[in-house]
């Protein structure tokens, strides 16, 4: 049974200060890491170059911050250790914030909660300490110090015991100190960061200054770098600047998703939702693009001020910034073109890949993109292609673009091309998959897909029947027509053009499992999207087809004419490229 609420006093009373902070300890530090960021956004505020974290029993024992940044002296030590004292509203205005903290709680929470210990200097000038334990302060007094600041807590929570029960381990708590440090390092590459686990001695985490596309290498992981497009656009006062991962550099989870507004790194649901619909179905369900994205504004465009964290913010003007974040990241993306996920390539031969230096990067002109973009297979049985040892034929050569001259099909499914750099693997059926979806795409978008009406309709009984024709507007707008034929069962009249002659009663019982299993509930352009998705597959190539060297190196100039083309409408990639040199390392040459 639960216990009997106790009556509540009438009187009202005011909380004294120790309960005042830490009530607003408990808002703002909620574990170890929580301090830990606190501390070093502090220092980056106070133009640090270099910032050192050492922690002990996963910060419950101890934590240390020390930074080079300007430091204060004897007398604004007891301001610092103040509620609601801060040097980073000099006009006091709370709508124009430049920092990274404004509202002068932590210092003053953490000494409620813990004992905590402030050492500065100035450049220049004396130094002084100052302790606070457990809300009681002693100081300041002189100290010998090298300019900058260090703040060092031990016992964190020991003031309040319930708090410490909350906690998870040691090595948890650790991996989050961790997290919050290489956010932060993420949002200023030019600050140099140690984090050190002072009971091992254990490097946990080191980044010397450098750029950004070197720091998030080292912070997002490896490959990054290589594995990247560059971001960068403006629209109406927003700007939106950063890296993100090719939709073949995909992770289980969002935590290597790293969103910074004006600097600050934040957890927001907008800008998350943004990303996850910019990529839309060229990543796998349940995977999550990498990312190093920061988006800058006046400070009055948008509230940092709404989370007692400051980890999510509110834009005055919401759709611009999610307008931009999800043009901006497709852009890039179509920008990036046709460059392959070099890790997965790598992960074939078992070791990390390295950018070939010097990649040639193929254009192609007009005349054979509109050539590529309408080619066709042949209908009917096709020939394998004959065997081309040694150099490719002069006429191949020619036409050779990114993705090389075909020569062999492996398996009824798997296209061999060789380039000038080393071999590219096809899974045709992928690739022809999403270039039959990206042109039924854009012949709806375009004014309608063109429909081939078919001689005798077909009939297809469906349990399904009546949820497929609620959809029968989407599905016409995609070339599938349909009609009720009696009670349980539908006629299609017309189909897709591009799907020449595939099985219209497939293709219409594959949409009813797609609507049976719930399409994306967003907006019209997802759900006919995800409709778009299930018929082009019925347009493809299938596996297990035998294809002619022209019908092979068609869909390879298909490919590079569709920049979408590296992933297939699940999310997959399409092809991946072995470079020479690797090859011949596996042969030991």
């Amino acid at each position: 049974m639960n216990a009997p609420l106790l009556p509540l006093p009438r009187e009202i009373r005011q909380l004294d200060a120790g309960q005042v902070n830490r009530i607003a300890a408990g808002e703002v530090v909620e574990r170890p890491a929580s301090a830990v960021k606190e501390l070093v956004e502090n220092a980056l505020d106070a133009g640090a170059t270099r910032v050192e974290v050492e922690y002990e029993d996963g910060g419950k024992a101890l934590i240390r911050v020390s930074d080079d940044g300007c430091g204060m002296d004897a007398a604004d030590l007891p301001l610092a250790l103040s509620r609601h004292a801060t040097s980073k509203l000099p006009g006091g205005d709370l709508f124009d914030i430049r920092s990274f903290g404004f509202r002068g709680e932590a210092l003053p929470s953490l000494g409620a909660v813990g004992r905590l210990e402030i050492a500065s200097r100035r450049e220049g000038g004396e130094g002084a300490s100052i302790l606070c334990d457990g809300g009681r302060i002693e100081g300041p007094r002189p100290a010998g110090t090298p300019p900058g600041t260090v703040v060092t807590i031990r016992g964190l929570f020991r003031a309040t015991p319930a708090r410490l029960k909350f906690l998870r381990s040691p090595r948890a708590e650790a991996q989050a100190i961790a997290d919050a440090i290489r956010r932060l390092a993420l949002s200023a590459p030019g600050v140099a960061f140690v984090l050190t686990d002072r009971a091992t001695g254990r490097e946990a985490f080191r980044a010397p200054p450098e750029d950004l596309s070197a720091r998030a290498a080292r912070v997002v992981g490896a490959g990054f770098r290589e594995d990247a497009a560059t971001v960068e656009a403006e629209r109406e006062g927003l700007r939106l600047t950063g890296l993100t991962g090719l939709p073949t550099f995909t992770r289980g989870t969002a935590a290597r998703q790293f969103l910074f507004v004006n600097g600050r790194p934040v957890v927001d649901r907008l800008l998350s939702g943004a990303l996850r619909a910019a990529y839309g179905d060229a990543m796998p369900r349940g995977r999550h693009p990498a990312c190093a994205l920061f988006l800058s504004c006046e400070p009055r465009l948008v509230d940092c001020n709404v989370h007692p964290a400051k980890s999510e913010v509110r834009f005055r003007e919401p759709g611009v910034a999610r307008g931009l974040l999800v043009g901006a990241v497709r852009h890039a993306l179509a920008q990036a073109g046709h460059r392959s996920d070099r890790a997965l390539s790598a992960g074939i031969l078992g070791r990390a890949a390295a950018p070939a230096p010097g990649a040639p990067v193929y254009e192609m002109d007009r005349a054979g993109r509109d050539r590529a973009q309408g080619f066709a297979f042949a209908e009917g049985p096709a020939a394998r292609m004959e065997e081309s040892p040694g150099r490719m034929p002069p006429s191949e050569e020619a036409t050779a673009g990114r993705l090389g001259a075909a020569k062999a099909q492996l398996h009824g499914n798997w296209i061999v091309a060789q380039t000038e750099r080393g071999v590219v693997l096809v899974d045709q059926h992928a690739a022809h998959e999403r270039l039959v979806y990206e042109r039924l795409k854009r012949q709806r978008r375009e004014g309608g897909v063109r429909r081939q009406a078919l001689l005798i309709p077909e009939v297809v009984e469906l349990a399904e029947a009546e949820a497929v024709l609620a959809h029968a507007e989407a599905l016409a707008a995609l070339g599938l027509v349909v009609e009720p034929f009696g009670p349980g069962a539908l006629a299609v009249r017309e189909v897709p053009a591009e799907l020449g002659g595939a099985d219209p009663g497939a293709i219409l019982r594959d949409v009813a499992d797609e609507i049976a299993e719930g399409m994306p509930p967003a907006a019209l352009e997802a759900r006919l999207d995800a409709l778009a998705a299930t018929i082009a597959c019925h347009g493809s190539v299938r596996s297990g087809r035998g294809l002619s060297g022209a019908e092979m190196n068609a869909l390879l100039r298909a490919m590079e004419a569709e920049p979408a083309s590296a992933t297939c409408n699940h999310g997959r990639p399409t092809w991946v490229e072995l470079p020479l040199a690797d090859v011949e390392r596996l042969f030991g040459r």
